[in-house]
């Protein structure tokens, strides 16, 4: 697998090798030396997994310590673009995202270490992300931002203009009144 760092420090880009043949193709979705290997060295508790119709926006969520979840994310049908953003005080890129398109297509994986707010938004019906995480759900813990903060920059696709948001994601604050417990 080709892993690859990103401008923020702690996301990464995981490009695991594909076998294709005339029957179709195979590849190992995780490994966990070649994880542990490439840095990643965490115990994953819980797979989730999530299908929405084009168009819906996810997040962004995270939560709190000591609750805090790693998550390395991917999927399986369909398309998304994927959003990070850093909210570790002190950091250097606090505030910044990182937006990716994963797709069931390319196969890519994204690494997201706790203090990033995640999030997505799908480019397709039907579309399936599924996601490894290190820490068990704790409702309590739950924090976010809403996805479609201006003031976070992200680069919608023009077409973007009547999202689905959950009435939960729907009343999340914005970033200029978030408080990061990171």
């Amino acid at each position: 697998m080709k892993v690859t760092a990103t401008h923020i420090e702690g996301l990464l880009i995981i490009e695991p090798r594909i076998f294709p043949d005339d029957r179709g193709y195979f590849y190992e979705s995780y490994n966990e030396k070649k994880y542990r290997d490439a840095g990643i060295d965490v115990t994953f508790v819980q797979d989730n997994q999530s299908m929405s119709s084009k168009g819906t926006m996810r997040g962004l969520h995270a939560q709190a310590p000591p609750f805090g979840q790693d998550k390395l994310v991917r999927v399986t049908q369909g398309s998304v673009i994927d959003v990070a953003v850093d909210i570790r005080k002190g950091s250097p890129t606090y505030g910044q995202h990182y937006a990716i398109e994963l797709s069931a297509k390319n196969n890519l994986q994204f690494w997201i270490p706790q203090g990033f707010l995640h999030g997505f938004f799908t480019l397709e019906d039907d579309s399936v992300f599924a996601y490894k995480i290190t820490n068990f759900y704790d409702k309590d813990s739950e924090i976010g931002v809403k996805i479609t903060d201006p003031a976070l920059g992200f680069k919608w696709p023009t077409w973007a203009k009547d999202v689905i948001l959950s009435p939960k994601d729907e009343v999340l604050p914005d970033f200029a009144s978030f408080v990061s417990p990171f």
